[in-house]
């Protein structure tokens, strides 16, 4: 497997995953690297079964669990939210509501929806792949995009009600 060209391939996807979970983008690029550098130490436990993506992602989850719990037992808290460029499949939400809003609003749903949101719309994965990330069905999958879809439509209609007021 040439790991050069899975980094080029899938570098950007897992630093916008990261940077979404972080808010900074130096983190962002910190966890990058180190998730990479997971990778080729444990390379050897991919077995095929999976996509790349899948197995990436799954580090990504990792490594940033392991540096929120390491910064929680230290006095440093986590940076603060910078503004995220959203996927342009999301343009015209972002026309009507703007992107500290959108991010308040994603903020506040709970996970898992919140991690399925992330790995679908930040790390443009299948929802087989963010299944078996989250150890779950596809289906199940779909069906908590959904529900976070229809809750975030609706946190938007909301909140444009109150600015007619």
């Amino acid at each position: 497997m040439d790991l050069e060209a899975v980094y080029r391939e899938h570098s950007a996807s897992v630093y916008r995953f990261l940077y979404a979970k972080t808010g900074s983008a130096e983190l962002a690029e910190e966890l990058t690297q180190e998730t990479f550098y997971q990778a080729v130490k444990c390379i050897d436990r991919f077995d095929g079964s999976s996509k790349i993506t899948t197995f990436l992602f799954g580090i990504a989850k990792n490594v940033w669990l392991n540096e929120y719990r390491r910064r929680k037992k230290a006095p440093v808290p986590l940076p603060e939210t910078e503004t995220v460029t959203a996927p342009s499949a999301e343009s015209d939400v972002l026309a009507r509501m703007g992107r500290e809003d959108i991010l308040r609003s994603i903020h506040r749903i709970p996970d898992p929806g919140r991690e399925v949101l992330y790995l679908r719309l930040l790390g443009s994965l299948s929802f087989s792949e963010i299944g078996s990330i989250l150890g779950q069905t596809e289906n199940w999958a779909r069906v908590t995009y959904y529900r976070v879809k229809q809750q975030l439509i609706k946190e938007i209609e909301s909140h444009e009600n109150e600015t007619e007021l």
